[in-house]
């Protein structure tokens, strides 16, 4: 997750699953699943894109400074897949360990940013 070209692809990527996955939540999940699920869903779908976005961000930043974006890229994208993926899941298949996974995306989020941090400091 080096090239940023490569990650400017996937956040395009990420940002149309993003925009189905809340369209599907709105219409099609809207009669299917409980108000509180509804929210888990729409939790999900936030985390997704903005941090589909910022992963936007830190490609651009790859371009821009001479700082590697590996790690940081690889975390938020693995904080998108399983933060957001495992509340996806729990709302589908109301599979209740699911949401025991979800902090383990949230770490991964909060690493990413904070290693991106480190390195724009050195």
């Amino acid at each position: 997750m080096s090239n940023p070209k490569i990650i400017i692809a996937i956040v395009a990527i990420l940002m149309a699953i993003a925009v189905a996955a809340g369209a599907f939540g709105a219409h099609a999940l809207k009669n299917v699943l409980s108000p509180e699920r509804l929210e888990t869903w729409q939790t999900a779908v936030q985390y997704h894109a903005w941090h589909a976005l910022g992963l936007f961000l830190i490609a651009m930043i790859g371009l821009q400074f001479d700082v590697s974006i590996t790690w940081p890229a690889s975390l938020i994208l693995a904080g998108i897949l399983i933060f957001s993926g495992s509340l996806y899941t729990l709302c589908l298949t109301g599979i209740g360990w699911m949401g025991a996974i979800t902090p383990i995306g949230g770490v991964a989020f909060i690493a990413g940013w904070l290693l991106l941090g480190v390195k724009m400091l050195k």
